[in-house]
């Protein structure tokens, strides 16, 4: 019985990309006999808040999303993300790296052999002491970066297949001292014991930095879903500047929560159109492995 979970950030409200990921999310893991549990990633304070949380929970609650225990809070688990950290800095795992986001994009943005799209070089991994010293002295506050060391992973991903990629030196700690996306994920859902992560393909270039990173800190790898993204209607990602693809917004328009699951459902292949299924309907309906493998596209008529 495996146990599923969503994790926004709470930084303003779900819109229907947000909303159908934690549908199928929450699918999965009822039709499977698991628990779904609810996480806010809210390390980020400049821009998460927990009233936009809060918000985000009742727009669940409003299409049927249910969950198990407690909504875990990023923000109160920064002890564990420092004792994961301090691990690997133990272990020699880590580097200071001085880079500003200019010098970072810029690296980024050359070819680098195996290493995915945007990713980091490792400029700053063999800075001698002098040269750290030099950096540090210019009063530029490092971030903490794992020493990779050229690892590659496979994983076998239920939607995806078999995946494979190579392991950049990620940043393990901002330079403002947060712990990062991809360090904090990890352990919270071993912490949780989250066997399954069902989340857009968004971030799939991520998983294999998160599955190396799970092995290094010893924690249970779960297995991965990763499912298309919704599309607006100039084929880039859905984003709240596309119109009416908030709860709220879709409300004005005459489309109440049940209006706005049955597109979801009709989306996924788990309804007609003009057919309003239940929560009970959707569950006996769905089977992930008849989740469209391709992009949900909302036309612009549609917003």
């Amino acid at each position: 019985m495996p146990s599923g979970r969503f994790a926004p950030s709470p930084t303003g409200d779900l819109h229907l990309g947000n909303l159908r990921t934690a549908l199928v999310a929450w699918l999965r893991a009822r039709t499977t006999g698991g628990t779904f549990a609810v996480r806010m990633e809210d390390l980020d304070t400049a821009t998460a808040r927990r009233d936009l949380g809060a918000r985000q929970l009742d727009q669940l609650r409003a299409i049927g999303v249910d969950w198990d225990g407690p909504i875990v809070w990023q923000s109160d688990r920064r002890h564990a993300y420092d004792a994961a950290i301090a691990s690997l800095v133990e272990a020699g795992l880590t580097y200071p790296c001085y880079c500003s986001r200019r010098e970072i994009r810029e690296a980024a943005a050359a070819p680098h052999g195996a290493l995915p799209g945007g990713a980091y070089p490792g400029t700053c991994r063999s800075l001698t002491p002098g040269q750290r010293a030099e950096r540090q002295a210019a009063g530029r506050p490092p971030a903490l970066r794992l020493r990779a060391e050229g690892a590659v992973v496979t994983f076998d991903d239920l939607v995806v297949g078999t995946v494979t990629g190579a392991v950049d030196d990620l940043v393990l700690r901002r330079n403002d001292g947060t712990p990062a996306y991809n360090l904090a994920v990890v352990v919270d859902d071993a912490w949780q014991a989250i066997d399954e992560v069902v989340r857009g393909d968004d971030l799939l270039d991520s998983t294999p930095r998160q599955v190396h990173l799970a092995g290094l800190l010893g924690l249970h790898v779960p297995r991965y879903a990763h499912v298309p993204l919704v599309l607006g209607p100039t084929g880039a990602r859905l984003a709240k500047r596309d119109g009416a693809v908030t709860l709220d917004d879709l409300a004005v328009q005459g489309q109440d929560a049940d209006a706005v699951r049955t597109r979801l459902a009709v989306s996924l292949g788990l309804a007609r159109p003009g057919e309003v299924p239940t929560t009970a309907d959707l569950l006996e309906r769905f089977d992930l492995a008849q989740v469209p493998r391709s992009a949900w596209t909302v036309a612009a008529a549609d917003l």
